[in-house]
C-alpha cells in the first residue's frame, strides 16, 4: 500500500514547476491532490490529468492565497466535499528581481502578500479541520535565500525568511494537537526560470554549489513527500535544506 493512500493533500501553486512535481509525487503515494492555481488553468487542468492517467486522484482549483476570504471559501468547499485536509503544501510564490531601490511599494507588498501571508492564510484556514483530526501535516516552502539573503532579492528573501519563523511557531502552537509543521528550502532548482539563465550565470552558480548541479523539482518534491509520510512523523518545526551544500 502507499504510505499516503486514503489522505488528501492541498498543494498551492501546483500547476507549474516545483508545485507541480509536488502534486505528482503525492498523489504516486496514494493521496488526492488539490492543485491550486491563480491564473494558469490549462497548466493545472494538465497536471491534473498527468495524476489522473497515472491511476491517481486528483482536481484543480483556483484561488488566490493572498487573498484570505478566498483561501477559507476553498478551504471549506475542499472540507465539505471530501470530509477533510490531512496535507498542506503551501507553495504558491512570486518574485520580482530588484534592488532595494528599484523595488516600489507595490512590488513589496505583492511578494509579501503572496509568499507569506499566502502561507498564513491557507494555515489558518486548515488549522481548524487538523485539530479536530489531531493529526496533520504543514509543509511550507521557502528558499534558500531565506537563510542566505541574496542581492537583488530583499523583498523575496524577506518574505521566506518569515516563512521559517511563522513555520517554527505554527509547530510549537499546533504540536500537542498533533500537527507538524516543517519547511524545505530549495536552492538553485531547474525550472522554467533557470532555464532561460545564460552560460556564463549558469557556470556562475555551478561553481558555489558543492555538489556542482542544480537540483530538479523532483528532488524537492522528495523532501516533501517524506515530511508528508510515515517518515516524518516525529519531525517538527525543522527546516530541510536541499541546496546540494550551497548553505553549509
Amino acid at each position: 500500500m502507499s504510505t499516503l493512500t486514503g489522505q488528501h493533500a492541498l498543494v498551492t501553486g501546483g500547476s507549474r514547476g516545483i508545485g507541480a512535481a509536488i502534486a505528482q509525487a503525492l498523489a504516486r503515494e496514494g493521496a488526492y491532490v488539490v492543485v491550486n492555481y491563480r491564473t494558469q488553468r490549462d497548466a493545472a487542468e494538465q497536471v491534473v490529468r498527468d495524476i489522473l492517467e497515472a491511476g491517481g486522484g486528483a482536481e484543480a482549483m483556483a484561488f488566490d492565497v493572498a487573498e484570505g476570504v478566498a483561501v477559507q471559501t476553498a478551504v471549506r468547499d475542499i472540507v465539505a466535499r471530501l470530509g477533510k485536509i490531512d496535507i498542506l503544501v503551501n507553495n504558491a510564490g512570486v518574485s520580482t528581481d530588484a534592488l532595494i531601490l528599484r523595488t516600489s511599494e507595490e512590488q513589496w507588498q505583492r511578494i509579501v502578500d503572496v509568499n507569506l501571508k499566502g502561507v498564513f492564510n491557507c494555515t489558518k484556514a486548515v488549522a481548524r479541520t487538523m485539530m479536530r483530526a489531531r493529526t496533520g501535516r504543514i509543509i511550507n516552502i521557502s528558499s534558500v535565500v531565506g537563510v542566505m539573503g541574496n542581492a537583488g532579492q530583499a523583498a523575496y528573501a524577506a518574505a521566506k525568511a518569515g516563512v521559517i519563523g511563522f513555520t517554527k511557531s505554527t509547530a510549537r502552537e499546533f504540536a500537542p494537537r498533533g500537527i507538524r509543521a516543517n519547511v524545505v528550502a530549495p536552492g538553485f532548482i531547474e525550472t522554467d526560470m533557470t532555464a532561460t539563465l545564460d552560460q556564463g550565470a549558469r557556470e556562475l552558480y555551478l561553481s558555489v554549489i558543492p555538489l556542482g548541479a542544480l537540483g530538479t523539482c523532483t528532488d524537492v518534491a522528495a523532501a516533501v513527500t517524506f515530511l508528508a509520510g510515515p517518515g516524518g512523523g516525529y519531525i517538527t518545526g525543522q527546516v530541510l535544506h536541499v541546496n546540494g551544500g550551497l548553505y553549509l
